[in-house]
């Protein structure tokens, strides 16, 4: 589907380089800001106070340097990844004070900027998933394209990949594979591990990436390595990911100021399905229900948010040409109204 750029033609590349490349940079500043193609379009913050964004998933910075690029903006960025961390210091120091840092889980972006001194802001940003930093590094364990330990942590700590698959049980791991990596062959796959497992227990990424591949039978029919999907579900499962991400939207729903920009971009169905249901159930247009039906719920909560793009927004071919690995790449928006925060059961 066609649709027209905000910000001009092209994908647009963070200010400063670097081995990450940020997906959907241009549609990013677009649903934040109304104009950030020049300075002259940037919109003028009411009496002059600078606008302060959270970076909830800061990774190498290329959302924030982009961010940071406008003028009287300032970032907190926030990354449970102690690597990110002490890389992300030198992004500090070229934008200092603009720029600060927090280590943590997005989940808490909220607690996180009040106890760095904004009670409330004007945008939060959310890139969902694990970074081509992340997945580069083979020390790392996200990656079977090179053989390194099986760990997958994003914090260093808590259970790592090597321990899902070599202590939880069978039928426990065939269902963490089909709800988290929609594995088809989840039974197989998690007969298999158990069985190698009790002939020697996993500890490298191409060790359990054979196994995988063997008991899924070749290459899938989508072209993706066969160990795709049970790799993506041990590392959602190890990170608690959709957890965490249900966690972020409403810590940002709580921290965002009316008018203030919910900004998420996701790589997976299951996550685009959470944010998707998120503004469904926030802005009050649930699947199911009609606009020209009676409220039949006259004690729901007031409507939190505006909807930005109904539909998400995908990367264009030129994006996808630099950087291949954003064809899963979603983008859903919203406005923050005047209403209060729900509060979640």
């Amino acid at each position: 589907m066609k649709r027209s750029r905000r910000t001009g033609e092209g994908p647009v590349r963070p200010p400063s380089g670097g081995p990450h490349i940020p997906v959907l940079v241009s549609e990013v500043l677009g649903a934040l800001f109304p104009d950030p193609a020049s300075p002259a379009g940037f919109p003028e913050p009411p009496g002059g106070t600078p606008q302060t964004i959270i970076d909830g998933t800061f990774g190498a910075g290329g959302y924030t340097r982009a961010i940071l690029a406008l003028p009287d903006v300032n970032v907190v960025a926030i990354d449970r990844d102690p690597t990110a961390i002490e890389a992300g210091q030198a992004v500090v120091r070229e934008f200092d004070p603009r720029l600060t840092l927090l280590p943590g889980q997005f989940g808490d972006l909220d607690e996180l900027a009040r106890a760095a001194g904004h009670q409330s802001v004007d945008g939060v940003v959310l890139d969902i998933g694990v970074s081509s930093m992340q997945l580069d590094q083979a020390e790392r364990g996200f990656s079977f394209q090179n053989d390194g330990p099986l760990d997958m942590r994003m914090s260093r700590e808590g259970p790592s990949a090597a321990d899902v698959v070599n202590t939880m049980d069978e039928e426990d791991l065939a269902n963490v594979l089909y709800e988290l990596g929609e594995e088809r062959k989840s039974r197989s796959v998690a007969r298999a591990i158990v069985k190698r497992r009790e002939e020697q227990p996993f500890s490298r990424t191409r060790e359990l990436a054979d196994v995988v591949g063997r008991a899924v039978g070749g290459r899938k029919d989508d072209g993706r390595n066969p160990a795709t999907r049970t790799f993506q579900a041990l590392r959602i499962y190890v990170n608690d990911e959709l957890g965490e991400l249900t966690r972020a939207l409403d810590a940002a729903e709580r921290i965002l100021k009316p008018g203030g920009r919910l900004v998420v971009v996701t790589f997976h169905s299951l996550e685009d399905r959470i944010v998707k249901r998120f503004f469904a159930e926030r802005s009050g247009k649930n699947e199911g229900t009609s606009r020209h039906l009676p409220q039949t719920n006259r004690d729901a909560p007031a409507e939190s948010f505006r909807i930005l793009n109904l539909r998400p927004l995908t990367p264009e071919k030129g994006e996808l040409d630099l950087n291949p690995r954003a064809r899963s790449a979603r983008l859903r928006s919203g406005v923050r109204t005047e209403a209060p925060s729900w509060l979640r059961d």
